[in-house]
């Protein structure tokens, strides 16, 4: 019905695996219980131990807590889909799912290039480092990067709440993101598309264009070294930070992709890529900084 402006949407599942579908969310519930478990432990443990009381580690408690609120918004949904067949979700829950999902990635994506600045001035101006990335700065940081999130992606469902759902409301995820719930209408979605494409430039795309000229001239510090053991003991206290940048854009690019290139992929692809691009950076920045950082490692021990 044309005239039916509050829809519910159809959660996806994979055709033909319904029946095995409780069996399938085992893994999902193991990664979901891994990534609770791996920041919580993060946050403790900052918590907990004095040396760690540094901007670096301030950031990947924000990071960790990121990652705990945006598994929590959609794993737990998608569980109930898997377990108890409860497939439909309301279109002011998918709403608020939706906004979640992208400002948290905003805010993750900003605090990213928050601890790229800082490992940038630990090593170009490591006498400057304790002035400029203070307590009180690293706090100032967090506030402005839950602003620029909100402010960027608050739009987004606003932009969908008038438009009209009279086909298809099967979703290709099992969560909802808005590019897929804005492919479902059946009216004019022109300006949500470009205020969603200009707000993913802006933040995430802008992020990524700042971390890599960051890391341009940290490299271009660590050449200026004579020994190439000084030039490796200083570029690898980059690598974690590296590593989580990794974990998070490749999954938002490969999710990207599949949702530009991807219309004639298998159903599977997209869930598949989708509850990726939710958990594996929140089970594995614990895991990377964990391995790399020996305070973490002896207070979890």
């Amino acid at each position: 019905n044309s005239s039916d402006l509050s829809p519910s949407f159809i959660l996806a599942s994979i055709p033909g695996l319904e029946a095995a579908q409780s069996w399938m969310a085992i893994p999902l519930c193991s990664a979901y219980v891994l990534a609770v478990t791996g920041n919580c432990a993060v946050l403790l443990v900052v918590r907990l131990e004095p040396s760690l009381h540094a901007p670096m580690y301030f950031f990947l408690c924000m990071l960790a807590a990121i990652d705990l609120a945006l598994a929590t918004a959609t794993v737990p949904r998608t569980l109930s889909f898997y377990w108890f067949d409860s497939r439909e979700i309301s279109f002011g829950a998918c709403l608020l799912q939706m906004f979640l999902i992208h400002t948290l990635s905003a805010i993750e994506s900003t605090v990213l290039l928050a601890m790229a600045v800082d490992r940038y001035v630990a090593i170009c101006h490591p006498l400057r480092h304790a002035a400029i990335l203070t307590n009180a700065a690293t706090a100032k940081i967090g506030l402005l990067a839950v602003a620029r999130g909100v402010l960027f992606f608050l739009p987004l469902p606003l932009l969908l709440l008038p438009l009209p759902f009279c086909g298809s409301r099967v979703l290709s995820h099992s969560f909802c993101l808005h590019q897929d719930v804005m492919n479902l209408a059946c009216a004019n979605t022109t300006p949500s598309v470009v205020y969603g494409l200009t707000a993913i430039l802006l933040v995430m795309g802008l992020d990524a264009v700042l971390i890599c000229l960051s890391y341009i001239l940290i490299l271009k510090a660590v050449l200026r070294l004579a020994a190439w053991r000084e030039r490796l003991k200083v570029f690898s206290t980059c690598i974690a930070h590296i590593c989580v940048v990794l974990a998070f854009y490749v999954p938002l690019i490969g999710l990207s992709v599949v949702h530009r290139f991807g219309k004639d992929l298998a159903p599977l692809v997209h869930i598949i890529m989708g509850n990726i691009y939710i958990l594996v950076p929140a089970v594995l920045h614990p895991i990377i900084y964990g391995v790399r950082t020996k305070q973490i490692q002896r207070r979890i021990l």
